[in-house]
């Protein structure tokens, strides 16, 4: 099993910088895909960003984002710049491996106009 903590939201104004960790624990394996989700209510999640272990990126909006993992501390990174209102909204991590996919708790992030 693993396990996966979020950290690094809050709220901030529009225009500001937030940064988000994620790391994980437990029985990770090495060819894992990781990256970032955010959801509002009332709406599907929607795909951030996300990383393999060898470091492919793909991106929803690559703009202000900046996504990244040191696989020696099994942590996962989001930085968010040049923040919205609309960028508001319960972001996750997640990690993918042969076994399935495993979701953090979230961590809030809300931008004010």
């Amino acid at each position: 099993q693993v396990q996966l903590v979020e950290s690094g939201g809050g709220l901030v104004q529009a225009g500001g910088s937030l940064r988000l960790s994620c790391a994980a624990s437990g029985d990770i394996f090495s060819n894992t895909v990781m990256g970032w989700y955010r959801q509002t209510p009332g709406k599907q999640r929607e795909l951030v960003a996300t990383i393999t272990n060898g470091g492919t990126i793909n991106y929803a909006d690559s703009s202000r984002l900046t996504i990244s993992r040191d696989n020696a501390k099994s942590t996962l990174y989001l930085q968010m710049n040049a923040l919205k209102p609309e960028d508001t909204a319960v972001y996750y991590c997640f990690l993918q491996d042969r076994r399935g996919t495993y979701w953090g708790q979230g961590t809030q992030v809300t931008v004010s106009s």
